[in-house]
């Protein structure tokens, strides 16, 4: 019997709808993959509370999806919802509004939960040598997972360094001064060092999400955004250090008008880049293959096969 589903990633800095279904015959088709800027982190490290504006563009795009969903005779949806969710103090605003559209609760995930929900979307998509380090800049935090040679989880971690976050804490002008660059890249190294990661034993790194995509799609020179393209790219430290540091030297307008980045992502791309910069300045390899697929793929897959089903 087929049966669809949804998935709902509210990240930070984007909200994403994944409507999958597995047809009768067991094979599994992707109805709908949509990706929607609505940064609902604005301002939350500073003031621990959503902004009205920021849960407007969220709700816009709920709207979307609400209609998109039903136009698919979704069986069964899931919300999630990650860093931004957990730090503020009018979650409930955030959850009445995603009840009212979609008819389900907010499901606000630990940081062990997404770590295992990333590595299983990412790993679904791509191949790589173990230990694999899978990691997700986000708007608000960065997840750290190490997946082992029998394919379980060996570490993972979430921090506190999201580009969303670093940006507002760390980089207030455009561009940036010197000296902001070198606090924010002092902050992110400490939280790296401190992270637990065994960054030396990686033989492959693997990066999701709209950093690291960015940095592909402005390495491959796309006129268009290509899901296809994009995938299994592989970006050197060179490449990502010349896209961080232009980037730096850039204010959010002409970063917009010399790439296909939504502003709500230019503003960001700087703070984001020099978290994956340092990341990858890390790894032996100096390298890291770009997957499309990720938590949403992960969150989808076990709506379809539960976790302790037969």
């Amino acid at each position: 019997m087929s049966r669809t589903v949804a998935a709902v990633d509210c990240g930070t800095n984007s909200v994403r709808l994944l409507v999958l279904r597995r047809e009768d015959d067991g094979s599994l088709a992707e109805l709908t993959r949509l990706t929607r800027l609505a940064r609902l982190g604005q301002g939350v490290d500073a003031t621990g509370e959503f902004h009205p504006d920021a849960l407007a563009r969220t709700f816009a795009v709920l709207d979307e999806y609400r209609d998109v969903i039903a136009a698919h005779g979704v069986d069964s949806t899931r919300f999630v919802a990650t860093s931004a969710a957990r730090d503020v103090t009018n979650r409930d605003v955030l959850e009445a509004g995603v009840r009212e559209r979609l008819g389900v609760g907010v499901d606000v995930i630990s940081g062990d939960e997404e770590a295992r929900l990333s590595s299983a979307g990412v790993l679904s998509g791509v191949d790589s040598a173990r230990p694999t380090l899978i990691f997700d800049i986000g708007g608000g935090s960065t997840e750290l997972v190490v997946v082992g040679e029998d394919g379980d989880v060996a570490s993972a971690v979430s921090l506190d360094i999201g580009a969303v976050r670093i940006n507002e804490r760390f980089l207030p002008t455009e561009p940036p001064t010197q000296a902001q660059q070198a606090a924010a890249r002092a902050f992110i190294d400490e939280k790296l060092d401190g992270s637990g990661t065994d960054f030396a034993s990686i033989a492959a790194a693997i990066g999701v999400a709209g950093t690291v995509t960015s940095v592909a799609a402005d390495h491959l020179g796309l006129r268009e955004y290509s899901r296809d393209a994009v995938h299994g790219t592989v970006l050197t430290r060179a490449v990502i250090d010349e896209a961080n540091q232009r980037w730096l030297g850039q204010t959010t307008d002409e970063i917009v008008a010399h790439s296909l980045m939504h502003p709500l992502r230019a503003a960001v791309i700087g703070a984001g880049s020099t978290i994956l910069a340092e990341i990858v300045r890390r790894v032996p390899a100096g390298e890291v293959l770009v997957s499309e697929t990720d938590i949403l793929d992960g969150i989808a897959h076990e709506l379809l096969d539960p976790v302790g089903s037969p």
